[in-house]
């Protein structure tokens, strides 16, 4: 540590330099850190002068990092991120109370993880549960959250990587739309499809015409797909790790006789940039056997469905 002092001219112009890379401006750093303007731009000169290397360009309407800007902004930004995560558990320690963030999407958050958060509280009493929801296509990487639910291509997992189940995808619809329109042929009725805006409506063919306008409801949240579904409104496409604990309540069942296994995996990912802390492994390794109880459950509702042998093959 000695040592990082003297590569410094102070420990200051670290806070300011994160900020200017951050933001790309040094105004804005400047209005971040509540000084003025001309002020970054002298403590980022002495870095600079100190370091002997040039590590922003300027440029019009703000400031680019260099390689080796790029290089020293990552370094701080992990050691940042290590001691914020250190103080925070720090807190937690002294509070008895800790906070886990989650980035998943509102139909997870809404029709799984919900149903069943009095046994989450039983299980975890001093965690404060966050989330960052998605209520499209979730994607991206983790920013400022502990846990991300991702679906990931087929491959070796990472080390930040956690297999939770495959993707998997069943036609489901709610009991009384099962016996009154997709087993009630006999009124010619077409039965309505429920999808996401752009999804691939080729699932939908065995029960008609999946370009019909008149027989498609698009919606462009899946909770809101999801919950069509369950007020009786048709058909839609079902991911397991959302509609499962309806398939194990029988609010929804299946409406085709096959599933399909898609080539990602629903898989928890954490950070690749800070220590993982044990009580967001110990809430992740729960979501994983919730899920997996799910779905033991469900291939006993359904045997002809042949999902535990798949599970099997997969895990």
């Amino acid at each position: 540590m000695s040592n990082l002092r003297r590569k410094l001219p102070s420990s200051s112009s670290l806070f300011v330099f994160e900020a200017a890379a951050r933001c790309g401006s040094f105004t804005r750093a400047a209005d971040e850190l509540c000084v003025s303007q001309p002020a970054v731009s002298r403590m980022l000169s002495r870095l600079e002068e100190h370091l002997g290397v040039q590590l922003f360009e300027r440029v019009r309407g703000g400031a680019r990092l260099t390689e080796s800007g790029s290089i020293l902004f990552r370094r701080v930004q992990e050691g940042f991120s290590t001691i914020e995560s250190a103080i925070s558990e720090i807190e937690a320690r002294a509070t008895g109370i800790e906070t886990v963030t989650l980035s998943v999407s509102t139909a997870f958050t809404t029709h799984w993880l919900m149903p069943r958060m009095s046994r989450f509280n039983q299980r975890f009493p001093t965690v404060d549960m966050r989330y960052q929801l998605m209520s499209g296509r979730i994607g991206g990487p983790l920013v400022d959250v502990d846990l991300g639910m991702r679906y990931l291509d087929e491959g070796s997992l990472k080390a930040t990587e956690k297999l939770v189940i495959p993707e998997i995808t069943l036609p489901v619809c709610n009991p009384q739309y099962l016996a009154d329109v997709v087993q009630g042929r006999s009124r010619k009725q077409v039965p309505t499809l429920i999808s996401m805006d752009h999804q691939d409506r080729a699932w939908a063919a065995p029960f008609g015409t999946p370009g019909r306008a008149d027989n498609t409801l698009v919606f462009s949240d899946y909770a809101v797909v999801v919950q069509a579904a369950l007020l009786g409104q048709g058909i839609a496409l079902g991911w397991l790790n959302v509609v499962s604990n309806s398939l194990c309540k029988g609010e929804l069942v299946p409406a085709a006789e096959t599933f399909r296994v898609n080539s990602r995996r629903c898989c928890l990912v954490v950070p690749g940039n800070r220590p993982v802390r044990p009580i967001v492994e110990n809430v992740r390794d729960w979501i994983i056997e919730e899920m997996r109880a799910d779905m033991l459950e469900i291939d006993a509702l359904y045997p002809h469905l042949g999902l535990a042998a798949t599970l099997e093959s997969s895990l």
